[in-house]
């Protein structure tokens, strides 16, 4: 099996749980022999050590083809040059992608254009993902593969494009819907792109039943077509918890995860403060960076918890092991979440967890203590409760570590593999 798969980011340069999925899916899929081609709209380090070696799509004109087959493993990469300016208008862009089809024109293009695709979701993602679909037309000329597979919406006009030039079935994997990001006041062309994305894929694979149910009710997608497929938590840590000494005797109470509307930041203050005024020997972290930032420390500073509360901006690689080893509780209390890699990554560190009931992750954690992103009074008691008693800390611990041995990528790796064979036969 030869997949042609689009995605926005992969370790090690993340922004949350879509490059951790992708990271963890793709691995277990070519442990079992499937052909991964895995396009990127940067590839910041060519000297990133994978079990994928990433396609940097600020590339466009294809030099070369390399394959390597290793352990059983045969993974394509394709480097790409490109004539990518952030502020060029899409009339300038397709005078410049008709000339970078000419390979004798290709020196001269990429002296006048020099700038690139940046990766990053900021005010420039709508033109960078025109790029980037501009892209998947020329790689679907080129490239070898049976079923295409896009990551959410950013990528899903390249698998579009793609599926108009191999004729080869598609299939669509979201991990996060513009409703989850925004509630209600959706961005309009977001949600159209989703939309078309979804009606055009041959099989549209959810990470919970809970983003199937919105997709089924807020973008009127046949419920047919749709399959779910849980993620899952890579079980290798390098650090070990009693390796990582705490700098402080309090118990340290953690949100990771990007500080947006979608996941509740503000929840976790207002928790916060209502335990910090019962309970002094707590700290509360904020791991993490987004475009609540800024209101989420002046909100602990007008709720006067400076001393027990910390930010560290965002953290990554190792940076995360340690916040993990450290800490007596992991909180998410996301105000829709479609799954959420995060808890099970503190699971795996022994790290307690309480997770919003508006969750994927809650489908595959029964016995999780669960709470509505809303009601704050019910968290902190939840917090203060498992923070005193030690006998049930012990137990969810003891119940989070069965659970993890059923969370695997290779279960979710062979069910993405169900669904291509679905479509291929």
């Amino acid at each position: 099996m030869k997949v042609l798969m689009f995605g926005w980011e992969f370790p090690p340069h993340i922004s949350g749980g879509l490059g951790t999925a992708c990271f963890g899916l793709t691995r277990a899929m070519t442990q079992s022999g499937t052909d991964v081609t895995f396009v990127l709209p940067r590839l910041r380090d060519a000297e990133i050590k994978s079990h994928v070696k990433l396609i940097d799509a600020n590339k466009v004109i294809i030099k070369q083809v390399k394959e390597e087959q290793e352990a059983g493993k045969k993974i394509t990469e394709i480097p790409i040059d490109s004539p990518l300016s952030p502020y060029m208008t899409e009339s300038e862009y397709q005078v410049l992608l008709k000339r970078v089809n000419s390979k004798a024109r290709q020196s001269e293009i990429l002296s006048v254009v020099k700038s690139a695709i940046s990766g990053e979701y900021g005010r420039g993602l709508m033109l960078e993902v025109f790029r980037y679909s501009s892209m998947a037309e020329y790689i679907a000329k080129t490239s070898d593969f049976d079923v295409i597979h896009a990551h959410d919406w950013m990528t899903f006009n390249a698998g579009i494009a793609a599926k108009k030039i191999g004729e080869k079935p598609l299939v669509v994997h979201i991990h996060a819907l513009e409703f989850d990001r925004s509630g209600e006041r959706v961005n309009k062309d977001i949600y159209e792109i989703e939309k078309k994305g979804m009606e055009a894929a041959d099989r549209v694979i959810t990470v919970s039943h809970y983003t199937k149910d919105i997709i089924v009710r807020k973008y009127g997608i046949n419920e047919a077509k749709i399959r779910v497929v849980h993620n899952a938590v890579s079980k290798e840590k390098q650090i070990e918890k009693l390796s990582v000494e705490k700098p402080f005797d309090e118990k340290l109470v953690l949100f990771l995860g990007r500080i947006t509307f979608q996941k509740g930041p503000d929840y976790f203050l207002e928790a916060a403060k209502k335990v910090i005024d019962r309970m002094h020997n707590v700290r509360f972290v904020m791991a993490g960076s987004g475009d609540m930032f800024q209101d989420m420390v002046e909100k602990m500073a007008e709720l006067g918890i400076a001393k027990h509360f910390h930010f560290t901006g965002f953290l990554r690689g190792t940076e995360v092991e340690k916040i993990y080893a450290m800490s007596d509780l992991y909180v998410m209390p996301s105000v829709s979440e479609p799954f959420g890699i995060a808890p099970l990554e503190a699971m795996v560190y022994n790290v307690p967890i309480i997770i919003s009931k508006q969750s994927g992750v809650a489908e595959v954690l029964p016995n999780a203590v669960k709470m509505d992103f809303w009601d704050t009074d019910l968290l902190a008691e939840k917090i203060i409760t498992i923070l005193t008693d030690t006998k049930l800390t012990n137990k969810l611990i003891e119940e989070n570590k069965k659970v993890l041995q059923e969370i695997k990528w290779e279960k979710a790796a062979q069910n993405v593999s169900s669904v291509y064979h679905e479509i291929l036969c």
